[in-house]
């Protein structure tokens, strides 16, 4: 015995297995099995291949409406005063707290570039104020006047 809905969305009522497979094949329909766990399960005259669809096309919209970790990247210079970095701490946070990865930037210009030791040290301080947020997914890489560091969000 199975409760039996129809193509509309009506219920039919419960009925044999036989006969519902019987009213599917009169019509030219599939019967699907949709709760298996009830007692008696529920069944439904469709077509297989238009139920297929509609329930692929619901994956992908709920798909669509996840968020992925964006990539947002802070540019900083090395000689930067205190409460502009810790206003970009805070944009940092932001970030991270929103499951965003965070790529920070120490751009150097003219004679900055001979002292790269100050971008250096100020990477590892936001690193280590950022510690409980955030690991690094990327170490620190040169790459001509840039100094980069990427951050990933904690779990």
């Amino acid at each position: 015995m199975v409760r039996l809905i129809d193509s509309d969305g009506t219920q039919i009522g419960i009925r044999p297995i036989s006969e519902a497979l019987a009213l599917a094949r009169t019509r030219g329909m599939d019967l699907i099995e949709i709760a298996p766990q009830a007692n008696p399960p529920v069944c439904k005259v469709l077509d297989y291949s238009k139920y297929r669809y509609e329930q692929d096309k619901k994956e992908r919209e709920s798909h669509k409406n996840q968020k992925s970790g964006f990539l947002k990247e802070v540019r900083i210079k090395p000689h930067i005063g205190q409460h502009d970095l810790d206003v970009k701490i805070r944009q940092m946070t932001e970030f991270l707290t929103d499951r965003d990865k965070v790529r920070i930037t120490v751009v150097f210009r003219g004679r900055e570039m001979a002292h790269q030791d100050l971008g250096m040290k100020l990477l590892k301080s936001i690193q280590e104020r950022l510690a409980e947020l955030a690991s690094v997914e990327q170490a620190p890489l040169t790459d001509r006047n840039r100094l980069s560091m990427t951050l990933m969000p904690k779990r």
